[in-house]
């Protein structure tokens, strides 16, 4: 299988799973926890962000137990690229546009999601070799910005992250959206930090079950 066959058939996975949780805590056990529970809630994809201490060691422990496609988050340089994919990392998310990151991903077959906000940044990503365009962050600029952004990139498949929960996804999924990145609340360091497992759960099937009711509307 070619190396873009197999960044798009990865691609095609993480559209599949819908809502890919974007894990960034102050320590590896937080985050561990927080995947734990978010798998207990149906999720299969986690985004473990470079910004999240001993990130690596995470990834290369959660993509050996298997059962999730594992992403790496925050990643600026093509070393971080070796890094996290040595690790087990399936694809790769940057919150700008860095296309020594893109051309290191596909020398790595995995997928890559750059960060862009303007016609100008998504034209540079996907010029970069970027397989999909994350809109972050989403909250500033709303649901009417990527349908927009759509009119005129039909082809491009963009993951807005920032911001999103289950009263707001559905606005998202009608504006065209492949699939959507979440933090906030679905990891809400001080309910990790506190054990409440319940809440997180909570949370978490609130967002799925909204955003497959706006997938099947």
């Amino acid at each position: 299988m070619s190396t873009t066959a197999t960044a798009s058939e990865i691609l095609d996975q993480l559209v599949a799973h819908g809502v890919v949780p974007v894990i960034r805590n102050s320590s590896a056990d937080l985050a561990r926890t927080a995947v734990g529970w978010l798998r207990e809630a149906g999720y299969g994809t986690f985004e473990i962000t470079m910004t999240t201490p001993g990130a690596v060691g995470l990834i290369e422990e959660l993509s050996a137990e298997g059962g999730a496609l594992i992403g790496a988050g925050t990643v600026l340089t093509p070393a971080a690229v070796a890094d996290v994919v040595k690790a087990g990392a399936k694809y790769v998310v940057s919150p700008c546009v860095v296309p020594k990151v893109a051309a290191a991903c596909r020398d790595h077959g995995v997928a890559c999601l750059m960060g862009a906000l303007t016609p100008t940044e998504v034209h540079a990503a996907i010029s970069a070799g970027a397989d999909a365009i994350k809109i972050f962050p989403a909250s500033t600029v709303g649901p009417a910005h990527i349908k927009a952004l759509k009119s005129v990139f039909p082809g491009v498949r963009f993951v807005p992250t920032g911001g999103i929960d289950a009263t707001t996804v559905a606005s998202y999924v009608a504006a065209g959206v492949a699939c959507v990145g979440a933090g906030g609340k679905l990891v809400d360091e001080g309910l990790v930090k506190n054990g409440d497992r319940e809440a997180i759960l909570a949370a978490g099937r609130q967002l799925m079950e909204a955003y497959r009711a706006a997938k099947s509307a």
